[in-house]
């Protein structure tokens, strides 16, 4: 899946004592109804951001992952991401210059 938009925000790389690095950024949309969405981006491909500023209108291809956990307790919760697994700048998408 495919998505166009505006950087918000970047975020820096989060580290966990698993070794697993993530790291987070905000895209708003384009579209008629704009959406505000929180995206990730792991392990060896966290340094793809590295190109990227607030304000820069990106394509995002992105994989939705999924995932059901039960607590301790026997709660059964599900969560939802949003995987980024490439960024390039929108007017560059189809040049040689992807990141």
């Amino acid at each position: 899946m495919e998505l166009i938009g505006t950087i918000k925000q970047i975020n820096p790389v989060q580290n966990f004592a698993s070794g697993f690095q993530k790291r987070e950024f905000v895209l708003l949309t384009e579209e008629q109804y704009p959406q505000t969405l929180l995206i990730e981006v792991t392990a060896d491909r966290i340094d793809i951001l590295d190109h990227f500023t607030d304000g820069n209108v990106v394509r995002v291809g992105i994989n939705i992952k999924g995932k059901e956990w039960t607590s301790p307790s026997g709660d059964v919760k599900y969560f939802t991401s949003l995987s980024a697994w490439k960024v390039t700048h929108k007017d560059l998408a189809n040049s040689n210059q992807d990141q």
